[in-house]
């Protein structure tokens, strides 16, 4: 007999004309967990932002950004002024909308006023990004060897995907659009592995050589022309609590970066309090929680590092031992 279940019309003829729902017997208690613990989209869903939605919505400001690296079809120079209006009425009309359920959430049936300010502070700053956002690719072009075209950065290095829509994010979250620059940036982190909070301050060529596994948090400050490798943590040393034990939000948590700092991979700096200062360097898998001065080079020396002479490959062992050996 088969392991699988029956289909919906095996279930309306086993049952004769009254159809049963597989597994409804389940139903009442997902209802009443929505009942107890909310969180769902229900009669009142008109507050809540969509994810899918504002993932959508990366995706058209990436091409708005970036014309024709984001296209299935070639971008004609004579049709770019028409294209451009129309994109940029598509996505803000869409982004407006998720902005607007943002805002009213826990009172989704008042105006609240604050969406068009927001949106007309966003869209002031879009060409202002892509200026930032060029200085970035610069910042990959001048400092990778492997990169041949700043075409090629865009077209394939995840960190500029991941410091433009955290750019734009950034802009909204100084705008005082809640939820959605989080879930922007989200959405990048999902995409390229490099989570950068939309709260962090970051100044011109900026450069996540690799990338995977950054971690740049909400109170970050990043100066200009930094330069940081894959598996850096910028973060929390402490969390304060108040007398009733909650953790006490909006403090200054994470580290500054001044200008001309490099930190290398798998380094750990964390602390509202910690200041790198300019031109410093912070070699690799560093674990550092308190302030250097400019121009510091920071490195853990090697000890007890043993080299020996393999021993010679014994050709005789079977196939099978030398996969086990691998």
């Amino acid at each position: 007999m088969s392991d699988l279940p029956l289909s919906f019309s095996q279930y309306d003829r086993a049952e004769g004309s009254a159809f049963v729902m597989p597994y409804g017997e389940f139903v009442p208690k997902l209802l009443a967990s929505y009942e107890r613990f909310g969180g769902i989209n229900n009669a009142d869903a008109m507050n809540l932002p969509s994810k899918r939605a504002v993932g959508e919505i990366c995706e058209s400001l990436l091409q708005l950004l970036f014309p024709g690296f984001h296209d299935l079809d070639v971008v004609q120079n004579g049709n770019l002024a028409e294209l451009t209006a129309r994109r940029l009425w598509d996505v803000v009309t869409r982004l407006e909308d998720q902005v607007r359920k943002s805002v009213r959430i826990g009172n989704p049936s008042v105006p609240t006023g604050k969406t068009p300010p927001i949106m007309r502070k966003f869209c002031r700053a879009l060409h202002i990004v892509r200026e930032v956002l060029r200085t970035d690719i610069d910042a990959a072009y001048a400092n990778d060897p492997s990169a041949r075209s700043r075409e090629e950065i865009i077209l394939s290095y995840p960190f500029i995907e991941a410091i433009a829509i955290q750019r734009l994010a950034h802009r909204l979250f100084r705008a005082g659009a809640p939820i959605i620059p989080r879930m922007m940036t989200e959405w990048a982190h999902s995409r390229t592995g490099i989570d950068i909070h939309p709260g962090a301050s970051i100044g011109s060529h900026f450069f996540i050589d690799h990338g995977t596994g950054v971690v740049i948090g909400e109170t970050c400050y990043i100066g200009n022309r930094c330069k940081i490798y894959h598996g850096v943590t910028l973060g929390t040393r402490t969390f304060i609590k108040d007398e009733a034990g909650h953790v006490v939000k909006g403090l200054k948590r994470h580290p500054v970066l001044a200008d001309d700092v490099t930190i290398y991979p798998n380094s750990t700096i964390l602390g509202g309090d910690t200041v790198i200062g300019e031109n410093s360097t912070i070699g690799a898998n560093v674990f550092l929680m308190h302030s250097i001065p400019a121009n510091s080079l920071v490195i853990y020396e090697e000890k007890n590092l043993s080299i020996k002479t393999k021993p010679p490959r014994d050709d005789s062992k079977s196939q099978a031992d030398l996969l086990w050996s691998i």
